[in-house]
């Protein structure tokens, strides 16, 4: 007679009791509730990003003043400390923080707008430098009809400015969003002691307050520590580029390290754009090719000692940032919010991982090591 697994029996048993079927072997199954939980919990992430999506003119100032003031609330603590008030330490450091930025997009815009009304002039000179590469697209427009190609490699064009309004138009916000923006942010600059004990109050455990308020005091550190280091590091990059263009000859050399300072603060995009910037600017006020790409090569090799060695020292440290998860954030919300989605997602993506840390602490069940 054939015997049946769930009738196997234990050897030396004289009441030969059949042997249960072991299932730690077995692989695991998921549960019809767990792909359940799975779908909605996909289909909530789907829900948000369109609403985020979809109501950009009104999420974007305000996530960006949650972000900002958090990381500006450090300073606000310290000048109560010096017995300022809340709402005037907030007031101050908006003000002195606008100012900045003003003075910093002057140094930026008077190049801009000097060489906008040479628009065509300095575009004939830049055709005229790049007929250099005329002969080796003649040759690779040789070899295609050698091998069959259909397609011809188009000639190369200097391409139109018609570009230049609708991208000003992305990217400078709305008034209303910038009144939104300032508001927001000194309310929530003032506010923010009183908003983290109602945060902190909402719950009922003492374990979930506790966990609570670590959670906020670690977004604040983190948050304020980001912002100073990168600031110092950004800074440092803006001179560095500043003295490389004055030594290269290059014009303009404080609004072009203003200029890499500020759109160094977006990684990845930032320093590719400014090294953009830098061969457009000198191949126009260079008469040869070499001479108008010293500066910036001097700014690629900056940045790549910027990029691998000083940042993920001193960033590292505080708080380890995976490389393709920058990637991903940074392509998300730059798909999501533009150039001011680039510049948060670095700080979105710090408080994503703090809260992972908390909520999923280590000691939660892990998968078995390989």
């Amino acid at each position: 007679m054939r015997v049946l697994p769930s009738e196997r029996l234990i050897s030396g048993n004289s009441e030969s009791e059949p042997l249960p079927d072991s299932h730690g072997e077995l692989p695991p199954v998921i549960r019809r509730t767990e792909f359940i939980a799975f779908a909605l919990a996909g289909l909530l992430l789907i829900a948000v990003a369109t609403v985020l999506y979809a109501g950009k003119a009104f999420f974007l100032p305000v996530v960006m003043a949650f972000v900002i003031g958090t990381m500006l609330s450090p300073a606000a603590s310290l000048l109560e400390r010096c017995k300022v008030p809340r709402a005037l330490a907030a007031v101050l450091i908006v003000v002195a923080g606008t100012a900045v930025v003003a003075f910093v997009f002057a140094l930026i815009a008077s190049p801009i707008m000097e060489w906008s009304t040479r628009l065509p002039e300095l575009g004939a000179q830049l055709r005229d430098k790049l007929h250099v590469f005329d002969r080796p697209l003649a040759l690779w427009r040789e070899l295609q009809g050698m091998v069959g190609g259909s397609e011809q490699f188009p000639n190369f064009q200097i391409p139109k400015f018609e570009w230049v309004q609708p991208t000003l138009e992305f990217l400078s916000p709305t008034f209303t969003e910038f009144v939104l923006f300032f508001v927001t942010l000194i309310l929530f600059i003032a506010s923010w002691r009183d908003l983290r004990r109602a945060m902190i109050m909402t719950f009922s455990d003492h374990d979930a307050r506790l966990r609570t308020l670590r959670i906020l005091n670690e977004i604040e550190v983190h948050l304020g520590n980001y912002l100073l280091t990168v600031t110092v590091i950004n800074i440092g990059v803006g001179v560095g580029t500043g003295l490389i263009c004055a030594l290269t000859g290059m014009p303009n050399p404080a609004g072009l390290g203003a200029l890499a300072a500020t759109l160094n603060f977006i990684p990845i995009i930032g320093p590719v754009a400014m090294f953009a910037v830098l061969v457009v600017v000198g191949l126009v006020a260079f008469p040869t090719i070499g001479g108008g790409l010293m500066a910036a090569l001097a700014f690629s090799g900056l940045t790549f000692l910027e990029g691998h060695f000083v940042t993920p020292t001193i960033i590292g440290r505080r708080l380890a940032l995976n490389a393709l998860a920058v990637l991903l954030a940074l392509a998300f919300w730059t798909w999501m919010w533009g150039p001011m989605g680039a510049f948060l997602s670095s700080p979105l993506l710090i408080v994503g991982l703090i809260l992972k840390e908390h909520l999923l602490p280590a000691d939660s069940p892990q998968l078995p090591q390989a």
